[in-house]
């Protein structure tokens, strides 16, 4: 059954457009100084959907052909000789200018159908487009996702200039399989790439080669996705190993892929999923454009199901479990590269945040926690265990050691032996030849995820050091009953503590079950994060910000923590 249009979203759709187009269409012939090649498609592909849209308010105007034109001669003239485009930090990339060739290609295909006042626009795409064939015909790589934003940029030009080696080459990078796991993920993880490149290139791709498959694959990452949308309308990213694992992400960005999937198949969870990510507003200035090109994005949505709560997940690939009821959504984390790889790196999971807890408008954000053990860092699970009935064991186990002399025939009379990395650091000492004198450290937390929060055990083995559990709150409440520190940060000593912000609370209360007492604030050097000598050697931090909460003492040490959201019934 064919579903009716939705009006109100294509107004929606462009208005957001127009919020971007109006100002460049009432200065047309402003040159735009300094703007980045991808902004200067992206600009034209938003003038030229303005035109071509009868909720816009700029349709059928010459201004906006006039500002268009005006961008496309900025484009054309940081397209270098070799048909790809300056500026950014990746020289003569050919992903780089995938990007902007994905627009220019859905520009050309929306300027051609326009009349002839585009005719000129047309043209101008059309040039571009052909000197940047060549080189993404037979340009590299060096991220997962680019691959498919490259695919993507290919099908397009061979969608508006049929060329059987663009396909050809499509179909090589496709050989090589997308790189979903068995849980829905791609390999780096991230809401960001997910939803910006990987997502629609693959819809793209399913289009143009007619290749169900792929839209198949975007299925499952929305599918996975669900689990994994946090009630303050972000995505959670804590497990990514690219840029946004620091960093909440807005659900608005799934938007079309959401929609366009539940319109196609008539799924109310991803129905379900489209209105939450547009409810705090359409803001993308592209979206109008799609609705142009993907007339099934106008279509009205099914009805969306009713959320179920509680629910569970773990995914097994990524080490990540989540608990959601209606009091509390709890997100328990041990799948960082950190353990295998002892290093911290772009394209890793280096996010020492091992669990946040969201109870309304009291938001936990991250659980962290420092040994001070030869400076390697904050504790990042090498190994998580479920345990049944939603509880889980997080290990990790550090080893450092102590070198003893050379053996004699290891020796060299000049004094100058190999540099090398022993783990911690690298030195002219020829490690690998030299007995060693290892010093470990074991830590496991056990997590019972409770449809009110969570119960942490936490366990910490070896020699005496240093430890902090730091409770990062989200700013907007204050933590009652803990000890001021100073500069937003508090200390936990024997009393618990309720952190509350609007009506809700998160209450935490701990108790040693073997060890010396707690730290008070009179042993503040203890009552810190330290995120080890990977950051500090450079003068780096991955320190979170917001109102901070600390336990700690020295350890050995067994203790336990509980985490209890409450949020007051709703009014009937």
């Amino acid at each position: 059954m064919l579903l009716p249009l939705d009006h109100d979203f294509v107004r929606a759709a462009a208005h957001a457009a127009d919020r971007s187009a109006v100002p460049l269409a009432a200065d047309p012939d402003g040159e735009p100084a300094g703007v980045p090649h991808r902004a200067l498609a992206r600009r034209v592909k938003t003038l030229v959907a303005a035109y071509r849209s009868p909720e816009s308010a700029l349709h059928g105007s010459k201004q906006a052909v006039a500002a268009a034109t005006t961008h496309l001669r900025a484009l054309r003239a940081v397209q270098t000789s070799t048909g790809l485009f300056a500026g950014g930090d990746n020289v003569q990339s050919p992903p780089d200018s995938a990007f902007t060739v994905n627009d220019v290609c859905d520009a050309h295909v929306l300027a051609a159908g326009a009349g002839p006042e585009l005719a000129e626009a047309t043209a101008a795409l059309a040039e571009i487009a052909a000197a940047a064939t060549g080189p993404l015909l037979t340009g590299g790589v060096h991220t997962p996702n680019h691959r498919w934003e490259l695919c993507a940029a290919l099908a397009r030009l061979h969608r508006s200039f049929p060329d059987d080696r663009l396909l050809g080459r499509v179909e090589q990078w496709l050989a090589e399989g997308v790189d979903i796991d068995a849980e829905g993920l791609y390999s780096e993880r991230s809401a960001v790439y997910a939803s910006h490149v990987t997502n629609p290139s693959l819809l793209l791709l399913a289009e143009v080669l007619d290749r169900a498959d792929l839209s198949d694959a975007v299925a499952r990452n929305l599918t996975t996705t669900l689990d994994l949308i946090r009630p303050d309308g972000t995505v959670e990213t804590v497990h990514s190993r690219r840029q946004d694992q620091r960093h909440p992400y807005p659900l608005g960005h799934y938007l079309p892929h959401y929609r366009l999937l539940a319109i196609r198949t008539g799924r109310g969870d991803f129905a379900r999923a489209a209105r939450l990510a547009a409810a705090a507003g359409i803001d993308d200035p592209d979206l109008l454009a799609q609705t142009l090109l993907t007339p099934d994005l106008c279509r009205a949505l099914p009805d969306p199901d009713a959320e179920t709560l509680p629910r569970a997940r773990y995914l097994t690939t990524a080490r990540l479990a989540t608990r959601a009821s209606a009091d509390a959504h709890t997100v328990v984390y041990g799948g960082s590269d950190v353990p295998e790889h002892r290093r911290i790196r772009s394209g890793l999971a280096c996010n020492p945040t091992f669990l946040r807890l969201f109870a309304g408008d009291a938001v936990l954000d991250a659980v962290r926690l420092s040994r001070g053990f030869f400076d390697l860092g904050p504790f990042r699970a090498a190994a998580m265990d479920p345990l049944g009935d939603h509880r889980y064991r997080l290990t990790q186990t550090l080893t450092a050691a102590y070198y003893q002399p050379l053996p004699a025939e290891r020796r060299r009379d000049d004094g100058a032996y190999r540099l090398v990395d022993e783990g911690r650091f690298s030195a002219a000492m020829a490690f690998p030849d030299r007995p060693q004198d290892e010093v470990s450290h074991t830590t496991r937390v056990e997590v019972d995820l409770r449809e009110d929060g969570a119960d942490l055990r936490i366990d910490l083995s070896g020699p005496p050091v240093p430890w902090a559990l730091e409770l990062t709150f989200r700013p907007g409440g204050v933590p009652e009953g803990a000890v001021p520190l100073g500069g937003e940060r508090w200390c936990l000593t024997t009393s618990p503590v309720t952190y509350r912000a609007g009506g809700d609370e998160i209450r935490v209360a701990a108790a040693v079950e073997t060890g010396e007492a707690l730290a008070g604030p009179d042993r503040s050097e203890i009552l810190r994060y330290d995120p080890g000598q990977d950051h500090t050697v450079v003068g780096g931090t991955d320190a979170t910000t917001g109102n901070r909460v600390y336990l700690g003492g020295l350890g050995p040490h067994t203790l336990t923590v509980a985490l209890r959201a409450h949020r007051p019934a709703p009014a009937t």
